[in-house]
């Protein structure tokens, strides 16, 4: 009897052992889960947000944007287009005075405004409406056709600045917002992408223009030109200028002048009253398949010098004809619409930094800018 009770003894005592055991090994096994490895992987999941990624909704670069954006009213004076008219005002009375609508973008807390110059060419009076409907009558200080762009002034102060973003950053693909006066529609804000990069769409017909759009497909309609093409934090990367449709009305496609180039033209117009225009000072041609291999290039892409201009600033700093211009300040050089708002965006003056390919080398050149 007592050598049972003392084998059910040692049993129970056994037993009590392993369950403490059991007990301690499940605590390290937990304290080890709590610190290991694992743990640290799921919170870095947490990684900051892609700036390019699209946001949950676009309320704060909305909001931002629309402070700096105004609703632009321009007429041609009934008398000033009988004085026009070449019968002394007969057909005037038929056809009436020009009139329309369109945006603009405060550009400074003083007053200036930029627009595109289609908007506000023919007119004597122009009128602008704030975002927080305060009227004010505007007057021109200076236009560029070649780039279609203009510079209002009204007798304002302290007024919400648009900041400028850089486009030359901006990727295809990358969220944009349009926000402007489409159809007399105030404050209206459209989402879309960038579709595309240094397009020319031969619409300014001045000799010499500058076509570089930014192409998205935000929808842009009539009034919405001078508007403001932003990013995602609200920033202006473009003006939009143009839509390409065969009814006149959005069809997929719109066109925003680089905020870079605005940028350059439309505060020299403010400090002197006229942009003047800096020039490379040579004849180009843009380079395909075709012309590669006519000439045993191995590249295909990039804009060819056929000719300098005598006494430019090329032939000064030493360009040669057939020199391929591949880069200009760090900006690579695709198309001929690439350079030309390139040379565009700096000032007469500028010395440049060209990287061209010759003769399968590529080679440095600086180059000082000189007014066409």
């Amino acid at each position: 009897m007592k050598k049972q009770l003392s084998m059910l003894l040692s049993g129970i005592l056994g037993g009590c052992i392993v369950l403490i055991g059991m007990y301690f090994l499940n605590f390290q096994n937990t304290q080890d889960f709590k610190n290991n490895s694992f743990a640290q992987q799921v919170s870095n999941i947490n990684v900051s947000k892609n700036k390019f990624a699209a946001p949950f909704d676009f309320t704060d670069a909305a909001e931002k944007a629309m402070k700096s954006v105004v609703h632009i009213y321009a007429a041609e004076q009934k008398e000033v287009n009988q004085r026009r008219d070449p019968f002394g005002g007969f057909f005037g009375q038929f056809y009436g005075p020009k009139e329309g609508t369109g945006s603009g973008v405060i550009i400074e807390a003083n007053g200036y405004i930029v627009t595109n110059n289609h908007v506000v060419e023919f007119a004597d009076d122009i009128q602008v409406t704030l975002a927080d409907n305060r009227k004010y009558t505007a007057k021109i200080v200076g236009t560029y056709p070649k780039a279609d762009l203009a510079v209002l002034k009204i007798d304002a102060i302290d007024l919400p600045v648009m900041e400028y973003g850089d486009p030359n950053k901006a990727k295809v693909g990358q969220w944009v917002l349009a926000v402007g006066n489409p159809l007399n529609l105030t404050s209206t804000v459209t989402a879309g992408i960038i579709s595309a990069k240094g397009r020319d769409i031969n619409i300014i017909r001045d000799q010499d223009a500058i076509e570089s759009f930014i192409q998205t497909d935000a929808a842009v309609n009539p009034g919405n030109s001078g508007g403001a093409l932003v990013n995602t934090d609200g920033k202006l990367i473009g003006i939009n200028s143009a839509i390409k449709s065969g009814t006149g009305y959005f069809a997929g496609y719109s066109f925003a002048i680089p905020s870079d180039l605005v940028k350059n033209i439309v505060n020299e117009i403010i400090d002197n009253g006229s942009y003047e225009r800096p020039y490379l000072g040579i004849s180009i041609i843009e380079i395909d398949d075709e012309y590669a291999t006519e000439n045993n290039l191995d590249i295909s892409q990039g804009v060819a010098i056929e000719s300098l201009l005598d006494g430019g600033s090329a032939q000064y700093a030493g360009l040669f004809p057939g020199d391929i211009i591949i880069s200009l300040n760090n900006e690579m050089i695709k198309s001929v619409p690439e350079l030309q708002k390139a040379v565009g965006s700096a000032k007469v003056g500028d010395t440049v930094v060209l990287v061209v390919n010759r003769n399968g080398k590529e080679k440095e050149i600086k180059i000082k800018l000189k007014a066409g």
